[in-house]
């Protein structure tokens, strides 16, 4: 081995508790500033939960609590069995996916025109985008609803020139047109925080690996694929992340509107029915249970997938 080998070599098992340092460190620091609200969010929910694990094993209505009793996996064979749950999650799935997909698209073009292309105005166009993230969700979704009603609604007559839309377009009479209505009320209201994240991700990008790509001729597509997105996947992940969890748990919308009507049944609603709406403890408590587990999965998957060294992508050695 020679004398250069030696070195680096040293250098290497001399770098690596200095790296491990910095991890464990960072780790303690994110316990730390996480830990109090961890332990708040514990407080409130862990209950809930318990006792929604420990109903789902009961065969429960409201109308008859004296005939509660012990049903086992019933409940949850029931639901499995039941080709309303896996049309409830297949609306659920579509819901989150498009609304995913498309406000990463949009969110990140945003991020783009923010970081670039307002620089001077970048703090006003911030503050003024957040506007229907502020608004309440209720308020929103009977907005889009009228907008969109037949009767009282201007959509129709504001957008007649385009093929397929007229006077009589009742957009609530049907699976497709409700969906539409609600993706698009989910995408208005939450794009502008996800390209608030992502913007933060954008700052976190070098410019001068940006430069370098375009010395070496790298275009505008090969930069962003190459030296920006591979940059920002922390963000990326937390966006995903955030909008993913909140668009599975979707409930306002559907509620108000369609109410679950024409196959638009989503199963946060699914469970409300079961539970408010037919009085079955047992049976509701099982969809919320199965519900939790299709979070916890998409939380597994999501970290899973990213491969994120957080210390790494703040420079950690």
């Amino acid at each position: 081995m020679s004398v250069d080998t030696r070195r680096r070599s040293s250098a290497g098992r001399a770098a690596q508790p200095v790296r491990s340092e910095r991890v464990r460190a960072e780790a303690r620091l994110g316990w730390w500033l996480a830990g109090p609200a961890f332990v708040v969010m514990l407080a409130v929910t862990l209950y809930p939960i318990l006792q929604a694990g420990w109903d789902s094993l009961f065969h429960f209505r409201l109308t008859a609590p004296a005939d509660k009793s012990f049903a086992g996996a019933a409940n949850y064979v029931n639901i499995l069995g039941d080709p309303l749950f896996w049309q409830s999650l297949g609306v659920t799935l579509l819901i989150t996916v498009v609304t995913v997909a498309v406000e990463l698209l949009l969110g990140f073009a945003l991020a783009l025109v923010m970081q670039r292309g307002l620089k001077s105005v970048r703090g006003l166009v911030r503050t003024a985008i957040l506007i229907p993230y502020g608004i309440i969700t209720v308020v929103s979704a009977f907005s889009w609803f009228y907008m969109f009603d037949i009767s009282s609604g201007f959509v129709n007559s504001w957008f007649d020139w385009v093929p397929g839309i007229g006077p009589e377009t009742n957009w609530f009479a049907g699976t497709w047109g409700s969906l539409f209505v609600v993706i698009a009320s989910e995408i208005w209201k939450t794009t502008p925080f996800i390209s608030l994240l992502l913007l933060a991700g954008l700052a976190q990008v070098p410019t001068e690996l940006e430069e370098a790509a375009e010395v070496d001729g790298a275009t505008w597509s090969e930069r962003m694929a190459r030296v920006v997105l591979p940059n920002m996947k922390a963000a990326i992940m937390v966006a995903v992340l955030f909008r993913a969890l909140d668009a599975f748990r979707i409930f306002d919308n559907v509620f108000i509107m369609t109410n679950g009507a024409y196959g638009t049944e989503v199963l946060s609603l699914l469970a409300y029915r079961t539970s408010i709406g037919r009085l079955e403890i047992g049976l509701g408590s099982a969809i919320s249970v199965l519900l939790f587990l299709c979070v916890l999965l998409i939380c597994f998957i999501s970290i899973k997938a990213f491969k994120i060294d957080l210390a790494g992508t703040r420079g950690g050695k």
